[in-house]
């Protein structure tokens, strides 16, 4: 692949995921806008904040930055945040080492590389209705190419109805591109969102694939296109289904004391944040994914 054409794919890959972005965060907005009842029905509906983020270089150079859109306190979203970035630099010993494990050929002797992502995580008000993550990325070296991402829900007090719908709208995108997709991603997103020191999932799990590279950008690029675009259908009606459930203080301890074994995921075993706070990338806009509150027993 000429330098060029790369070049032009990486601009389309960072379009779509500003794209995706604007798609959610008004998805996210009028459900906001259209919550009419519950305890917090009265309160002004929540809007994102939106600030700027930049990568840190070594040299201070321009190393790229992105959006980080966070919501607080909203009347269906306690914590909310969607960013976006598309970053670029050398890797660090660390993250080469960690690379090359993975089979990334040629990261030891050229350690540049671009990356571009959207990653999403919504704590809710109410703890009947589950947390959810989601993130796409296109990641590049001088040797390869990949993407990666993937979403899985969360829930506290967990419905069998909303697990079913949620795996059905990802399964129903995973199909369309390769009938064994589903099932590969489903166990990998089983094993990846494992908490060993706890023994358990952190959550109902989803899908999750990294280093998806067929030999076929464009391919590729419209899996990781569909994987995003069925977010909002298997998300939005699971929420509209349990925002107006009642809760108990149980309930709500429930749902704080879940939140402890997310955050202790994130902190230690997601790649993400690992990969984001080794690489110089704006901590707090790698830590949104943590929640607004949590407890542990």
């Amino acid at each position: 692949m000429t330098e060029a054409a790369m070049t032009e794919q990486k601009a389309r890959a960072s379009a779509w995921f500003r794209q995706l972005r604007d798609e959610i965060v008004a998805a996210f907005e009028a459900l906001e806008d259209a919550q009419a009842h519950g305890p917090f029905a009265s309160q002004p509906a929540g809007q994102f904040e939106v600030s700027e983020t930049k990568r840190a270089s070594n040299d201070g150079s321009d190393a790229g930055g992105g959006l980080m859109s966070v919501m607080r306190g909203g009347r269906v979203f306690e914590k909310v945040g969607v960013n976006i970035s598309t970053v670029h630099g050398t890797l660090g010993e660390a993250a080469q080492t960690a690379m090359a494990a993975r089979g990334v050929p040629g990261i030891e002797g050229d350690p540049r590389f671009w990356a571009s992502g959207i990653s999403l995580v919504a704590h809710m008000q109410n703890p009947h209705t589950p947390a959810v993550h989601m993130n796409t990325r296109m990641f590049w070296t001088p040797g390869a190419w990949w993407f990666g991402g993937g979403a899985d829900l969360n829930p506290c007090i967990e419905y069998d109805a909303d697990t079913a719908h949620f795996h059905a709208a990802l399964k129903t995108a995973c199909d369309a591109h390769d009938p064994g997709y589903y099932e590969k991603f489903k166990a990998w997103a089983d094993e990846y969102f494992f908490v060993p020191h706890r023994g358990r999932a952190r959550g109902v799990g989803g899908i999750f694939y990294d280093d998806l590279n067929t030999g076929d950008w464009e391919a590729d690029f419209a899996f990781t296109q569909a994987v995003g675009r069925a977010f909002l259908p298997a998300f939005v009606p699971v929420t509209e289904r349990r925002r107006d459930t009642t809760w108990t203080d149980a309930d709500k301890d429930t749902q704080l004391v879940h939140r402890g074994l997310y955050a202790e995921y994130n902190l230690v075993y997601d790649r993400g944040t690992k990969f984001g706070l080794a690489t110089g990338h704006d901590a707090n806009a790698v830590l949104m994914s943590l929640p607004p509150l949590a407890k542990w027993v």
